[in-house]
This record gives C-alpha cells, structure tokens and sequence, in this order.
C-alpha cells in the first residue's frame, strides 16, 4: 500500500489541519521575539529618540527649492545657514517634487535678528525664487509636543483598560491578559525600530501608533474567537490537549491573518512610496513608517506571542493539567492496543477490557464533540404554538 501524498507547506496553509506547530515550539518564539524586543529596549533607553521640532521647539525656514541657478541642494542650504549664523542646522531637507519642492531647515530657536540675518543670507547665496519674500519662518514651542505626548498616553491608558474589560468579559481574563501582553510587545517593537533607524518622531508618528493598536488587536480576536470555539466542552473530553486545540486554532486562521495582513500592508507600502519618492519627508512618510512597522509586528505578534501566552496561563489550571493527563493516558493505551495488535494471545486478552472500555469511551466522546459543534453552530429553534398545543388523537386524517 502506497504512502499518503505529504501536502506542501502552501496546501498546509491552507488546509489549516494544524500541520504547524505553533504552540508546542511556543518557547522558541519566546525566545526569538524576547530578543528582538530585548534589542529595542536597550536602544529607546539608551539611544533615545529623534524628537521633531514639534517636540523639541525652534525654529523651522521654508523656501522654494529652485533658484536663479537651478535646483538647490540640501548641502548648500547647509553651508548657507552655517556661513549665516556661524552655526550648523539640526536639519535640512527636501520636501516634495518638481516646483512645488520646498527646502526646509530646522534649527534651536532663533532671536528675529538672527532670522532676518539668515533670510538675507540664504537669498544672497542661492537666490531662490520669489526672493527674500519667499522665504518663511515659523517658531514652535515644544510645549505643543509635550502635551500630544501627554494625551497619547492617556488614550494608551484608556484603550488598554477598555481593552483588557471587554476580552475579559467576552472571553477569559487569560486572554485578556495575553492580548495585552501582545499590544505592548507591538508597541515597544514599533517604538525601538524608530529608535535603532533614527526616524524623526513627529505627531504622525504617535497618531500613526495608536491607530497600529486596533489592527493588532482585531487578528488576535480573531484567532482568540477560533480558540473559544474549538476548546468549548473541552474538560470533557480526551482527543486533545488545550494546546494542541489552541494550536489548531491558530492553523485555521493562520491563512486569514497572512492575507489580512497582506492586504492591509499593501496600501501602506504605496503610502510610503508615495511619500518618498514623489512628496519627500514630512507627514504622510511618517505616518506611513509606523504603520507599516506596527501592523508587521502586529499580525506576528498574534500568532506567535498571544495565543502561546494565554495557553501557558490557561494551563495553570488544575482542570486542565488533568484534562492533559487524562488525554495522555488514553494515547498510551491506544499505543499498547496497537503493540499488543502483534503480541500472543494472552497479552492481548489481558489489555481486552481496557482497549474496549478505550474504544467506547472514544466513541462517546467524537458524539459530544458532533452535538457541542452543532449546537454552537445552530440557533436554537422554538416550537411554535400550535404545535405545541397539537396532541396526537389517535384518529387518521384524511
């Protein structure tokens, strides 16, 4: 007899028979992502972030990026400024394309005779077009930043609690605590790659990663749902453990969450080359960055932090230790059933009442999982009232 066809890991995917080990290398994950997220740490405490103005305060010149001579580089903005002020820039850079592209340089916050100073310089040295007119200045406070910061964690806060009442109501507290863990994994994650890369922290940037929350938190649910669904009535019964359960869940999404995160990436990833190739820095590459970054991180983090941890919180429970060890003993003696299919005859009369007692046990328990299946997949129907009220009579209709 010929050997089955082993399926393809794409035909695994989507199959979703839990092929994939997901939860028994649970500790693997633990491993690879604790690093990871070890790595960012260190780098938000020790490297820190790089504040925009909004944050930090000063002030910001804007001109056209064309000149009398042509276009005008970010190096001679710099020589400019620094010729000007006998000081360099915090930054310069281009933003947007053609003519609308603009230069604009940021610096400490500069007195009105240093910013005429350096109007006057910059028009002297790359006469840009519209003149000295053309040239703005703006002055930003850093208190600004300090209070988007302020009320961003606020709203952290708020969506956390808010979060961690609704799993715990509509599911258990132990998946409240494993979608929490997976948010504030995401969020440290996205916050670090900012930190390691040196991408300029702006407003965008903090809007942008509190809306990566709600996407992090919809698969979880998602694959959470599924693992409800295929551990109800689970103390019963002796086919699986709550892991492997759990572990057949995640298989079942895992297809659906590649997709979705597929899909949702997709846009950002045009976003991004938009803002880069076409606008330049500002807002929207900002905003593009995190998003990009955070649903990445997110839609990993689903499936190989938050169902993983809600089963070794899940797994505390003494009822399901001793479900686990009720299913491991029907697996031994469905192994010496099997090595006794081969052994003499007086083994196999000695293990007859346990084999058999196995069996009916087994199934038993494939018609509970059938009526618990079907019954949290059909709504309940009422009789209606006259049949309630019809009473057999005995008498023949004709």
């Amino acid at each position: 007899m010929s050997e089955p066809k082993k399926l393809g890991v794409f035909q695994r995917l989507y199959v979703g028979n839990g092929a994939f080990d997901i939860i028994g290398k649970r500790k693997r994950w633990y491993a690879i992502f604790g690093f990871i997220l070890l790595v960012c740490v260190l780098s938000i405490v020790l490297k820190g972030f790089n504040l925009g103005i909004d944050f930090t305060g000063g002030t910001r010149i804007q001109m056209p990026a064309q000149g009398a001579s042509g276009s005008i580089s970010v190096e001679a903005a710099e020589r400019s400024f620094a010729d000007a002020l006998q000081r360099d820039p915090t930054a310069v850079q281009t933003v947007g394309t053609g003519d609308a592209a603009t230069i604009q340089i940021r610096s400490e916050t500069l007195s009105a005779d240093d910013v005429a100073k350096l109007k006057a310089g910059l028009n002297e040295d790359l006469q840009p077009n519209g003149g000295v007119g053309a040239i703005s200045d703006s002055a930003v406070s850093a208190s600004w930043g300090g209070q988007i910061t302020t009320q961003a964690l606020i709203a952290l806060a708020v969506f956390f609690l808010a979060v961690a009442i609704f799993l715990a109501v509509y599911f258990e507290w132990q998946m409240a605590v494993a979608a929490l863990v997976a948010v504030l994994h995401d969020v440290l994650i996205t916050a670090g790659i900012y930190s390691l890369v040196g991408f300029e922290v702006s407003p965008a940037t903090v809007i942008g990663l509190l809306t990566i929350l709600g996407f992090s938190l919809y698969d979880t649910v998602v694959v959470f749902d599924k693992v409800k669904e295929n551990t109800r009535g689970l103390l019963g019964l002796t086919r699986r453990t709550y892991g492997e359960a759990a572990n057949l869940a995640v298989n079942q999404t895992l297809m659906r969450s590649i997709n979705t995160s597929l899909i949702a990436l997709l846009p950002v990833l045009g976003l991004l080359a938009i803002g880069v190739g076409l606008l330049g820095v500002g807002t929207l590459k900002d905003l593009a960055l995190v998003q990009l970054a955070g649903m990445a991180v997110g839609a990993l983090s689903s499936i190989y932090i938050a169902t993983p941890v809600a089963v070794d919180l899940k797994m505390r429970d003494p009822r399901y230790k001793a479900q686990a060890s009720r299913v491991r003993a029907r697996r031994e003696n469905q192994a010496r059933k099997a090595a006794a299919a081969g052994a003499p005859a007086d083994a196999a009369a000695d293990t007859a009442v346990v084999e058999s007692t196995d069996d009916e046990a087994l199934q038993a328990e494939l018609r509970r999982e059938k009526a618990v299946a079907a019954a949290a997949g059909t709504p309940s129907r009422t009789a209606k009232s006259a049949d309630t009220r019809r009473r057999p009579t005995g008498k023949k209709h004709r």
